[in-house]
């Protein structure tokens, strides 16, 4: 089960404060200043812990972001009740087959994950859903969405399109949350078409009010 690749702030950081603002218009990717005027779509950056749900062909596997991570119990018991049960696990069956390696990957959130995640839900847990590898394929919005709609999960929100710069000044002013009235952790963006670099890697990026 792969774990999710990590997503680079869009500016770099600045080494003189030990890292904690950013040097703004200084990208931390040629890719993306190469790409920051052309559309790129925005979703919510949710605060929480990060999960993966695989499936192998023959049974739901659960993970945290690293294989060594410990998910807290109590997710632990939402996500199985989520995945794990017998007419979900059918579900997989159906959905997938014999394919193995699919990995969902979303973010665990909601009381007691991360120090706000009381304001997403107050007495309770849950998952969203934010993308979808079965392989080497990443799967596009409309694929991840149709999954989250399988098996009725949320999934992170579209809160617009843009150039970079404008995804910097939503998240610099910050906006409500589509959790609630509070102000969103972030944005994560991504072209409007899947990209990878010459590495390989995604073109994917993101920000947060808080380096603000």
């Amino acid at each position: 089960m792969n774990q999710y690749h990590k997503i680079q702030t869009v500016y770099l950081r600045d080494p003189d404060n030990n890292y904690k603002t950013l040097l703004e218009g200084q990208f931390s990717e040629p890719e993306f200043e190469y790409l920051k005027d052309l559309t790129w779509i925005f979703t919510e950056k949710v605060d929480g812990t990060n999960i993966r749900v695989a499936w192998d062909g023959k049974e739901v596997i659960l993970g945290g972001k690293t294989n060594s991570a410990q998910i807290p119990v109590f997710l632990v018991k939402k996500l199985q009740d989520l995945f794990m049960v017998p007419e979900n696990i059918k579900k997989f069956k159906e959905k997938f087959g014999e394919e193995g390696e699919v990995c969902l990957y979303g973010e665990g959130f909601g009381a007691k994950i991360q120090k706000g995640g009381g304001n997403y839900i107050k007495d309770d847990v849950s998952f969203t859903l934010f993308d979808v590898k079965i392989g080497e394929i990443w799967l596009k919005r409309e694929d991840v969405e149709d999954i989250a709609k399988y098996f009725n999960i949320p999934i992170v929100p579209v809160i617009g399109e843009g150039t970079l710069s404008e995804m910097v000044e939503m998240a610099r002013l910050g906006f409500e949350s589509r959790w609630g009235p509070f102000t969103a952790e972030g944005i994560v963006a991504r072209p409007r078409v899947e990209l990878k670099n010459r590495m390989g890697r995604r073109v994917i990026t993101k920000i947060k009010h808080k380096d603000f």
